[in-house]
């Protein structure tokens, strides 16, 4: 069995024995590959130096998370941009809109929002989307952006089912995580009528950590838990959708 993460923070325990001991579970639990989203010019290191300890099985992906998109973000995304012309990425993100903590920087999130889907689009590469309290909102601008050029997961998943069918018509995958094993969560009964072929998994640890370890910080290797989760919820075996989801990921992100 060969699961794919397709976005996780590992990389913030590099540079300590945690990253070792986590990436043996990940061996351990089936997991292979890792995507890793970058979310500020502090974190740059992290990732590519996460990539370089583990070039066969961690890829890195470049944006500004929308949480840190202030008033200085066009600095940041100068860094950020001069990072993937130094690198080589296999998406642009976390990038997205969010709306949960800070309202009033929504129009610095599009800006940048349209900034990083035209890197994506140039350079031919996936985007990786946040959305947090703001499906109105992102829609509205991948309205916008979306002139069939642009491709990605919408990360992080928890919307209805009329906002999945939305994005899956907009061009994108969604990213199950850990909510789907969450009770009363509602995203069980929406992915369990999503087609395989419409959907990747993702841990993003160390957040959202699924049933069985909620609570607990979050790691790439639970990515199974996840698996067993659709697994059960569309009635086959986790071979079959460790295949299918990761079958997906490869054909997205270019992994393979």
């Amino acid at each position: 069995m060969k699961l794919t993460d397709t976005h996780t923070h590992l990389y913030y325990a590099y540079g300590t024995p945690e990253l070792d001991i986590q990436m043996q579970r990940c061996f351990a639990n089936g997991v292979q590959k890792l995507l890793l989203p970058n979310v500020n010019s502090k974190s740059i290191s992290q990732v590519f130096g996460t990539v370089a300890a583990y070039p066969d099985h961690c890829y890195a992906m470049m944006g500004l998370h929308p949480c840190d998109v202030k008033a200085d973000y066009r600095d940041e995304l100068a860094i950020i941009e001069e990072a993937i012309s130094e690198n080589h990425i296999y998406g642009i993100g976390e990038i997205g809109i969010d709306l949960h903590w800070d309202k009033t920087t929504l129009s610095l999130q599009q800006e940048a929002f349209r900034i990083q889907t035209g890197w994506a689009k140039t350079l031919g590469i996936p985007v990786s989307i946040h959305c947090r309290n703001a499906f109105d909102e992102l829609f509205q601008l991948l309205d916008e952006v979306q002139d069939g050029r642009l491709t990605g997961v919408l990360h992080c998943f928890t919307g209805n089912s009329e906002q999945a069918k939305r994005a899956i018509d907009l061009g994108l995958s969604l990213g199950i995580g850990g909510v789907v094993t969450y009770k009363n969560a509602g995203l069980d009964t929406v992915a369990a009528a999503l087609d395989l072929n419409h959907i990747v998994l993702e841990t993003d640890a160390p957040y959202l950590t699924p049933a069985p370890y909620r609570g607990k910080k979050n790691e790439s290797s639970y990515l199974l838990y996840i698996a067993q989760k659709i697994a059960d919820l569309h009635g086959v075996d986790v071979d079959t959708v460790a295949a299918a989801t990761t079958e997906n990921a490869e054909r997205i992100f270019g992994v393979r």
